[in-house]
């Protein structure tokens, strides 16, 4: 299924066109990924999650 609305990730106007017309800003799909029970990335998108939440409570100074 190809969608056509995208939304700017800069100024958060929704448009058809690749970039936005508005402000010249990056524009992506405003649309949820499609659920499967059979949930093919999961492992790899929680190990990736896990990782980015441990950077985060990292202190800077050590």
């Amino acid at each position: 299924m190809k969608f056509l609305l995208r939304k700017c990730i800069v100024c958060g106007e929704y448009t058809f066109k690749e970039v936005c017309p508005y402000c010249g800003g990056k524009v992506r799909i405003p649309h949820p990924s499609r659920f499967s029970i059979e949930d093919r990335v999961g492992k790899w998108r929680r190990q990736q999650k896990r990782e980015f939440y441990k950077k985060c409570e990292t202190p800077k100074g050590t």
